[in-house]
Formats: C-alpha cells, structure tokens, sequence
C-alpha cells in the first residue's frame, strides 16, 4: 500500500541503501538461511489463503527464500536505525498482528510487525511475514479497526504470496534477481508508485504496463482478503474502507490527474466504494477499540516527536479543554519523562494504575518514571507487582531487567531475561540486552554467547563464530554452557562451510556455461 507524497529524510537514505544491499546481501550473507536457533530466530512463513495460487509462487521462492528476503529487508531497516525498538509498541503491533493472520488458512504462523519511524501515511509487506507499519499511519487512524483494516492489506499481500507471484510472473530463476525486483518494489513502498515502476522496468526489462496492471490486481485481492481476517478477528470491516478515506484526504490533488490505467493501486474512490459493498457483505459489528490502541498511538507521538513542540504542554492544553482521556493523560506522563520531570510523571501514573490495574503499558511507565526519578526501591516494588499480575510479559519484564541493572542488581536482571527468552523468542536489541546484563553481572561465557546470538540474528555468522570461541575460552563455565556454546558454534561453522562450498559449486557451473556458450557461440 502506497501513500504518494514527498520523501523524508529516512526514506531517501533507505532507499539506496535497501536497493543496493539487498542485491548483494542475496548472494552474501543471506545465500541459505541461518543456522536454526533455539531463539526462533527464523520463525517459518505463513502459508497461501488461495490454495489454487500457492503453487506457482513456490516454483521459484520456497518459503525459505521469502523468509531470507524477507530478513533482508528487516536487518537494512534495523541498521538504518529506521525501526522503533520499542517493547511495548513492538508487543502491541504484533499481538494485534497475530490476530488477524490467525484468520489465514495456516493460522498465521511465523508474521512479525514492526513499526518504522516514519510520519507519512504507509504501510507495506514483504515475503517471508514481515509487515511493516509507519508512524504516521499509527497516528492517522482514528480507530483500531482503521488501523487493523491496513495491517489485515498487508497480512493479505504476504498471505497471497503476491511478491514471488510477481517474481515468478517475470519467469527469472535467480535470488539476486528476485532482491533487485524486491528493491524495486520497496522503491514504490517507500518513494511512491511511479519510483516502483521504474525501479521494475530497470531491473526486469519488461512493459512497465503489464507490471502496473499485476500489482493493480494484487492490491484488491489484499482489499478482498484482508477484509475477511479483518471481520473474522472481531473488528469492524468499514474500518478498512474508513482509512483509505482517510488516506485519500491526506493525498488530496496529487494523483488526480494520473491515468486510472497508471495508477498501480486500485483507483481511491472504487476502492472505497468497493470496501464499503464487501463490509456490508459481514455481519453488522461496531469494533470497539482497546485500550491499549489508545495508550499506544499516544506512546508513537511521543516517541517519534521531533522535538520542536513542546509536548508536555501541549498534552496540558488538551487536558485543560475538557480532553482529559486516558491516553492523553498517559502521553503526558511520557512527555513529561522525556523532558526529565519524572517525579511529575509519577503523580499523574500513580492513581492511573490503581484505576486501571489491568493495563500493563501503566505498570510499566509508573515504574520508569519512578526509576528515572531515583526511587529505586518504589520502581522495583512496582515491577514486582506487576510481574505477579502479568508474568512473563515482555515489556514489564525487560522494562523489570533494565531498572533491576540501574539498581546495581545485574545477575538478578541476567536470570530474570533468560527466564523470559527461554519461553518467549526476543528481539535482536532483547538479545543484545540479555548479553550487556550477563557481562554486568560477570558471567562472561553468557555474555559472548549472546552477543553472538546478536550476531546470529543481525546475520554475520562470521562474527558470531568469533563470540561463540571467546564464550568457550571464558573461565568458570560450566559443563552445561560448554556443551550448549560447543553446539552452537559447531552449527555455525557448518553452516558457513556448507554455504562455501555451494557457493564454488555456483561459480564452478557458471564458469563452465560460460566456456560452453564461448565455444558453440564462436564465428
């Protein structure tokens, strides 16, 4: 799905950055998937909702080729810093996620959603379940059923495989290929519609035409199928058509003058008339929205703010017109904390959580802002509590670990992580904080091996077989990490050395097609 308008800043340094690293990535690092990892680290793929349109797809990318695209994309968005490594926006986007791809055929196995600091209206998907969500978007929706209607487009889009069916609709048979048309794709994503038509005419060579009307076509068969994981999760199927109105406000005049037949979207007013027929197709349902939408737009305001607003005031304003909402009261103990007034965060959080004890996003500021005021003891007294009502929740518990290693408590915070990742898969930036506590609390085996993990999940193998050998040379570990470092680095390196050999093999084949069209082709 694609908002025209003028790039930001973030989106013109991702764009060449994604383009070119994808296609040498392709034929780098990601040649085979990782290693697998106890930390689910490669989640597998979810399958096709049209039995009838898997096939084809799979002919040229199997699942784990999408999921290494998929990867791909992911680690250049991480490194460009583009991502909000947020665990408490990340737990919200995903749970919300996991519901409507729970409405696929499969179930919805193996999506991940993300949220890009990013304020332009967007959203968009790439192969292997990997959704990605602007900011902007987040904060342009008026209701979750709004904001689920594009995330249930997108589920769609990875569902329906429409990124390898347009790969396999150029008949091309090579991965790099398949990164370069997908740097191309991404160029329409993140730069506009008329950026992703060049970006395949250059690198497919075929009518720009023909690529426009495919995607065309794909983008309502995601407006078909989302609307259904959309009804089926429980929200309000207008909710989708509702935010393309809203889209279609914010893109104004742009596209007005633009053929229908160029427009590689479905053009704006059909598609809404057409999403307001298919809602009406569904049972009459009014998706009320969670409470947690409320609390997390207003954490995406406040933590992608530019800083020339000042925010606390103006959450004060709002409060002071009659606007005294549980979000807004919550964004602004956030602004406050951010602007180093946390003693006054905590009297506004104070009285929120004992009115709305059910909500972990309250728990978990009311106990930063305390630790971030300096009283420890009181933090530590509310992550504990919270912790009884909501164990192993990620953010409380992660939220928990850094207050925990602030108090000077680091082993403490290491065994609390490790519980946790030991039954929920963590993020790259979990993972990279497990390794900082193990080394705080002087377990130094622990602290190489989970950096290597990082290394593992960022995908430089060769790194992370450099960690796992320091992890087996510390001192003072035990037979059981012995055993465990030894296994993941024998992994590893048999990863690496199989990727070597396949990739001489490459070579070897290509060199020798080669010699064969130099000496059939001669004059």
């Amino acid at each position: 799905m694609t908002v025209r308008g003028g790039q930001t800043p973030i989106m013109r340094r991702l764009l060449s950055a994604l383009v070119g690293a994808l296609i040498t990535v392709a034929t780098v690092a990601f040649a085979d998937e990782p290693p697998s990892t106890p930390l689910n680290l490669s989640a597998p793929v979810a399958g096709s909702d049209l039995p009838d349109m898997g096939s084809p797809a799979a002919a040229l990318l199997s699942r784990s080729d999408e999921y290494r695209l998929g990867a791909m994309v992911t680690k250049e968005l991480r490194d460009q810093n583009a991502l909000i490594e947020d665990p408490e926006i990340s737990e919200y986007a995903n749970g919300l996620g996991t519901r409507l791809a729970a409405q696929s055929a499969e179930g919805g196995r193996g999506f991940q959603y993300f949220v890009i600091k990013e304020p332009t209206i967007n959203a968009f998907a790439v192969p292997g379940g990997f959704v990605f969500i602007n900011a902007g978007l987040v904060l342009a929706s008026s209701t979750e059923s709004e904001l689920a209607g594009v995330m249930a487009h997108e589920t769609a889009h990875v569902t329906q495989h429409h990124i390898a069916r347009m790969i396999n609709d150029q008949s091309k048979q090579s991965l790099t290929t398949a990164a370069a048309l997908l740097g191309a794709i991404l160029l329409g994503a993140l730069g506009g519609g008329q950026a992703m038509e060049g970006g395949i005419a250059a690198t497919q060579g075929l009518a720009v035409q023909h690529q426009i009307n495919f995607t065309r076509d794909n983008e309502s068969e995601a407006d078909r199928v989302g609307i259904g994981f959309l009804a089926g999760a429980g929200f309000d199927p207008y909710g989708m058509g509702q935010m393309f109105e809203t889209m279609s406000r914010h893109e104004g005049l742009a596209a007005t003058y633009i053929p229908a037949m160029l427009i590689d979207h479905p053009v704006t007013t059909d598609r809404i008339a057409e999403q307001r027929a298919r809602a009406a197709q569904f049972p009459a349902r009014k998706g009320k929205d969670s409470q947690g939408y409320e609390l997390i737009r207003e954490r995406v305001r406040v933590l992608t703010a530019t800083g020339d607003v000042d925010l606390a005031q103006a959450y004060a304003q709002k409060l002071a017109h009659g606007h005294a909402t549980l979000g807004n009261r919550y964004g602004e103990a956030l602004a406050l904390m951010s602007s180093n007034r946390a003693d006054e965060a905590t009297r506004i959080l104070t009285p929120l959580v004992q009115q709305h004890e059910g909500l972990t996003l309250l728990h978990v500021a009311l106990g930063q802002a305390q630790a971030k005021a300096g009283h420890f003891d009181h933090a530590l007294a509310t992550f504990q509590h919270g912790e009884e009502l909501f164990p192993r929740n990620v953010p409380l518990t992660v939220r928990y670990a850094e207050t925990l290693m602030s108090a000077g408590r680091p082993a403490d915070a290491h065994n609390m992580l490790l519980d946790l990742f030991n039954n929920v898969p963590p993020t790259p930036d979990q993972i990279r904080l497990t390794a900082l506590a193990a080394s705080a609390a002087g377990d130094a085996g622990d602290a190489y091996f989970y950096m290597g993990e990082y290394q593992i999940a960022g995908g430089d193998l060769v790194l992370a077989a450099q960690q796992l050998q320091l992890a087996l040379a510390s001192p003072n570990i035990s037979p059981i990490q012995r055993q465990r470092y030894r296994a993941r680095l024998d992994e590893v390196r048999d990863y690496l050395a199989s990727t070597r050999k396949r990739r001489l093999t490459d070579n070897s084949d290509g060199q020798g097609q080669q010699t064969g069209q130099r000496r059939g082709g001669g004059r």
